[in-house]
């Protein structure tokens, strides 16, 4: 079983999918953090995250890398959509995303475009999102939580230009997936919205089912 989640920075989709994965007994892979490592690697090398050649040259790190705490920060963020522009980047990932979906039992996979590039034949798919002000709220106490000063203000902005780098871009736009359930999170509590998550899943599996 395949459960494809996507949706915009810091709408709750890596939480849920956490928990969709622990609720079917299933593993998971937050994409996003491939991406965060090519950023990571392009900028300690001292390449251009804006140059191809640079950033697909930084897509063979090595695992350990993914436990490196500094691809949880903004700027890592904010360097993951400059690098995933790239058509080689994506095309570099998309196999070691693919295997991890396709492993015997199946996989919960979060990220921009599972649901639409990496697995489009998913069991089951979800977009979540939230407005661009909740997530920056959100975005801000766990920054404050790890003794980060946060300004709700700056965030936003960062957070409307990321959606519009990954809306806009020519490669794998963010976009929700035909025959993905949408849930918006901007007034659910993390509880709520994973029940939400789980009902909508259990349904199109019924589906799949009876079809």
């Amino acid at each position: 079983m395949i459960i494809a989640v996507d949706g915009p920075a810091a709408s709750g989709k890596g939480t849920i999918a956490k928990a969709l994965a622990r609720h079917y007994g299933l593993p998971h892979l937050d994409t996003g953090l491939l991406y965060r490592a090519v950023g990571l690697s392009v900028a300690r090398t001292g390449g251009d995250p804006d140059e191809e050649k640079s950033a697909l040259a930084a897509c063979y790190f090595d695992d350990t890398l993914l436990d490196d705490p500094d691809l949880r920060t903004e700027a890592t963020g904010a360097l993951a959509s400059r690098v995933s522009v790239h058509g080689a980047v994506r095309a570099a990932l998309v196999q070691r995303q693919r295997d991890f979906a396709n492993q015997d039992g199946g996989a919960v996979l979060d990220g921009r475009d599972i649901g639409t590039v990496i697995a489009p034949d998913a069991d089951a798919k979800l977009f979540i999102t939230a407005s661009a002000r909740e997530r920056a709220r959100r975005r801000a106490l766990e920054m404050e939580s790890r003794g980060v000063a946060a300004d709700i203000e700056s965030i936003v902005a960062e957070i409307e230009a990321r959606d519009a780098r990954d809306m806009g871009r020519a490669n794998a736009p963010l976009v929700q997936a035909d025959g993905a359930d949408l849930l918006d999170t901007s007034d659910l509590a993390i509880d709520a919205a994973v029940q939400r998550a789980i009902a909508l899943v259990d349904a199109q599996l019924e589906r799949h089912r009876k079809g």
